[in-house]
């Protein structure tokens, strides 16, 4: 069964029903709801976007990416998502002097599972990774970014720093993720 932890982002709502649309089984929680003792009930997470920064918040989000990393289990982190998987490891984010909001084009820079062809994105975030810690690898980036697509190595753990939930392709990788 497929965890969402809904962070408050507005586009949670696009993810919930696009992969209701696909028959994707999935349970939605909030951290401030969610018992960390259930982890185990769960084969892979996805953790959604947010609108403001909580310690409480980064700090469940950080137990279920450590949990998934130590349980081999699926996680794909979306925007914060993204920036909170690199900060548990040990990678810096920073506040963007410009918000970054609309379409975007990732290249893809290395062979992964979860897509091998460039992608038409939606970005919307104040903030982005600076640095990536040396687990984690660079699959995809854009003009304005250099870590748009990230993924611990040799595990089915991935970050986007923009929201596939909002647009065709990102779907794609989505209804990807979902299948490995």
């Amino acid at each position: 069964m497929l965890l969402i932890l809904d962070n408050g982002s507005v586009y949670t709502k696009n993810l919930i029903d696009f992969l209701s649309n696909k028959k994707i089984l999935f349970e939605k929680q909030t951290p401030e709801l969610l018992d960390l003792k259930s982890l185990d009930n769960y084969t892979s997470f996805i953790l959604s976007g947010r609108r403001k920064n909580e310690k409480k918040t980064n700090q469940i989000n950080s137990k279920i990416i450590n949990h998934a990393i130590q349980s081999d289990k699926k996680l794909l982190g979306i925007c914060y998502g993204a920036e909170i998987l690199a900060l548990t490891l040990g990678g810096t984010i920073r506040k963007l002097t410009l918000p970054q909001k609309g379409n975007e084009q990732i290249n893809i820079q290395r062979e992964n599972l979860l897509l091998n062809e460039d992608l038409q994105v939606f970005e919307s975030h104040e903030f982005e990774i600076s640095k990536l810690p040396n687990i984690l690898v660079v699959i995809g980036e854009s003009k304005n970014c250099k870590f748009e697509i990230i993924q611990y190595d040799k595990k089915l753990i991935f970050g986007t720093q923009f929201h596939p939930e909002m647009s065709d392709d990102g779907q794609n990788l989505i209804q990807k993720f979902c299948s490995l």
